[in-house]
């Protein structure tokens, strides 16, 4: 048993929160030094959904030819229906609280059938155009499926795919590569549809919250809102954006987003926002600060900022850490 449980230990029998019996059982238990391979074993069934669906979208780019149109799209919509099949077959319905399959391996099915039917939908208007040339509804389609699955199969993968799936029908893309490099400030309407959608992202925890709908899949629609904001705001205040001081306005946008998700993180204790947060709040602060100092034009103030930046950096990382120890002390306690 390593020192942190065991002080955690003493510190419940401390305050009388467990007997001496207790204690000592748990001391007994944990010396045995017996580790769960639960976490092991879910990464490798996600690893293979990810390769299956992979494969699946290899065979088809390679033996497209060969194959042929209506052989694979058979052969999709037959997987997909057998994995749906065996989903509602073993699915408890929908709940309004945190629910789960009896056999874990059942989540990952339905993760599987979600993004089968994402590339059926997207091979479909590829190749025979259903929709037109409305591209948008071969994005919307599976993002209602992939929201539909994922409240009634209780299912997180498949909200972020849900989630992923209405960011793009916007016109957005919310990987981190295409994230950085969405060109927000050459179409400010991207940066305007990011940040909106990341407001909307958090009004709807808030309304879920009060009517207790799914609040664990809260944290993903912060995760999602957090980065949204955050980096439409940097990079407009990065942007050549200084007429009519707009960069000063994103700038409050993310000073604002950083207070609310400040406070959020307390209220979950979700660490990963926290950190987030502090990391977009810092890179913000530098931009603001560098374009406040741009406009001085002052060869002191800039030998002493030059001067500053080594001491600067160093208490950044230093209270960094402590930030995030007192963050770890608090939600632990």
């Amino acid at each position: 048993m390593n020192k942190f449980d065991d002080q955690a230990t003493q510190a419940l029998l401390d305050k009388s929160l467990i007997t001496e019996n207790q204690y000592q059982e748990i001391t007994a238990y944990r010396n045995l030094n017996i580790f769960s391979l639960n976490a092991e074993l879910k990464l490798f069934l996600y690893l293979s959904v990810l390769l299956f669906t992979s494969g699946i979208g290899i065979l088809i780019y390679k033996n497209i030819d060969s194959i042929g149109h209506i052989a694979i799209l058979s052969i999709l919509l037959i997987v997909i229906a057998v994995c749906f099949y065996y989903c509602f077959k073993n699915s408890k319905g929908f709940q309004r609280t945190e629910t789960a399959f009896e056999n874990p391996i059942l989540e990952y099915l339905v993760l599987a059938a979600n993004i089968l039917t994402c590339i059926f939908i997207g091979y479909l208007q590829f190749q025979y155009k259903p929709f037109g040339t409305h591209y948008d509804l071969a994005t919307l389609i599976p993002t209602i499926v992939s929201f539909f699955c994922a409240y009634y199969f209780d299912n997180k993968s498949v909200l972020t795919i849900a989630i992923t799936g209405l960011a793009a029908y916007i016109g957005l893309s919310v990987t981190p590569q295409d994230l950085l490099h969405n060109d927000f400030y050459a179409n400010p309407n991207l940066s305007y549809s990011a940040i909106i959608l990341g407001g909307l992202l958090i009004l709807y925890t808030i309304y879920s919250s009060k009517i207790n709908l799914k609040t664990h899949f809260n944290i993903i629609y912060l995760t999602f809102a957090l980065h949204l904001i955050s980096i439409a705001s940097i990079s407009n205040l990065v942007g050549d954006n200084s007429d009519g001081g707009i960069w000063m306005l994103f700038g409050l946008v993310l000073l604002a987003s950083s207070y609310y998700f400040y406070k959020v993180s307390h209220k979950i204790k979700a660490m990963s926002l926290y950190v987030f947060m502090i990391v977009y709040a810092y890179i913000g602060l530098n931009i603001f600060l560098f374009r406040i100092f741009d406009t001085i034009d002052s060869s002191d103030i800039w030998r002493l900022f030059v001067f500053l930046l080594p001491i600067y950096f160093i208490g950044s990382i230093v209270l960094f850490i402590k930030l995030i120890k007192n963050f770890h002390k608090e939600i632990t306690e």
